[in-house]
């Protein structure tokens, strides 16, 4: 198979939100990319990247096995995934964006340009079972999910999509998936009190937190098509960072000197269970055919403030629409034993939250 561009490839599907531009697949959030079904010895990857600080790293699934993990370096390159194997049988291969997109740094991208290969072709796939969106915080980004627990720096290498329970609650489905997160984003401000970092805020762009020119000429903050993608199902996986936000010093608006500050304060708890409603009406507008499920924990105090007002945002929400498809799912939440890096989910708490969801999806979606 000669070098040829993935949207001239009709057996090879994108994963994730993306766009084409001049033949080449453009990849955004965390666990975008593709899969295909591939027969030859060999297969390349065309690739061009930039990044300032935070480089995009991808990972390489061989019939469901992580064989390869690595950064992609500024510029055009070219990486065997594999050479040597058997010709003739049909092997199934995913390449996964690791990082997230990064809003601070409008030179950071990665396109897929091309795959190219010997002795075999693509097949086509089987149509997945279902279609997942996920939407969420740094524990939907993966951050944390790879590196040892005492890490501590922010960088590219400890994100991951592969240990991550969005792709293992797929799996377990027989799910395509597509995720859209930020790293300390929250409802109605991030971590830090900064009231520009919210999700939702971008939920209706291909990619909107994916900043600059360069971006947009990339597709990015285009508007995204929800019809052409119908989801069955919308984990929602946020609160989070507005519950440290409590915690954490005001924000100031460097131009307007503003202070914003995220306070336990019954005014403040009830602006930030309507946001939620809002949200959960937002995503049935764009979603009406999936099953809502607003799936969080992972890291939150089960005595803390969060479960139990996203809770009853949910039965507000269900109450007043009388929309019986959406339910709150505590999801385990990380102990010690479980963590990452970072202080974040690691492996073990990515795979016992998949589990919790898979069986909650299972039932909701054969029902």
């Amino acid at each position: 198979m000669e070098k040829v561009s993935l949207q001239a490839l009709p057996a090879v599907r994108p994963l994730g939100r993306h766009t084409f531009t001049g033949g080449a697949l453009n990849l955004f959030y965390t666990a975008s990319g593709f899969e295909c079904s591939f027969t030859g010895s060999e297969l390349h990857l065309c690739l061009r990247a930039g990044a300032s600080a935070h480089e995009p790293w991808i990972s390489v699934l061989l019939n469901g096995a992580w064989i390869a993990r690595f950064p992609v370096a500024a510029g055009e390159s070219e990486i065997c995934l594999f050479r040597g194997l058997t010709p003739g049988v049909a092997r199934h291969v995913r390449v996964l964006k690791d990082v997230q997109a990064m809003p601070d740094e409008p030179d950071h991208f990665l396109q897929i340009t091309a795959l190219g290969g010997r002795d075999g072709e693509c097949l086509p796939l089987p149509a997945p079972a279902y279609r997942l969106e996920f939407i969420g915080d740094s524990i939907t980004s993966g951050e944390g999910a790879i590196g040892a627990k005492q890490e501590e720096d922010w960088v590219s290498a400890f994100f991951s999509a592969v240990p991550h329970y969005a792709r293992l609650t797929a799996e377990a489905l027989g799910a395509e998936w597509r995720i859209i997160s930020q790293s300390g984003w929250g409802l109605l401000s991030g971590w830090d009190n900064d009231p520009r970092h919210c999700v939702m805020d971008y939920y209706e762009q291909v990619c909107g937190v994916a900043a600059g020119a360069h971006n947009a000429a990339l597709g990015a903050q285009q508007p995204y098509d929800f019809a052409a993608w119908p989801a069955d199902a919308v984990i929602i996986n946020l609160g989070t960072n507005d519950e440290g936000a409590m915690n954490n010093p005001p924000w100031t608006d460097p131009v307007t000197g503003e202070s914003h500050a995220q306070r336990p304060t019954p005014e403040h708890l009830a602006a930030l269970e309507q946001k939620a409603v809002d949200v959960l009406k937002t995503v049935r507008a764009h979603n009406p055919g999936a099953q809502i499920v607003w799936a969080c924990g992972m890291l939150s105090d089960t005595n803390g403030r969060m479960p139990p007002l996203l809770r009853a945002a949910v039965a507000r929400y269900r109450a007043e629409t009388g929309d019986g498809r959406a339910l709150y799912l505590p999801l385990p939440a990380a102990t010690p034993e479980t963590l990452g890096a970072r202080q974040h989910p690691g492996a073990a708490c990515h795979r016992q939250a998949a589990e919790t969801l898979a069986a909650c999806l299972r039932d909701l979606l054969k029902a």
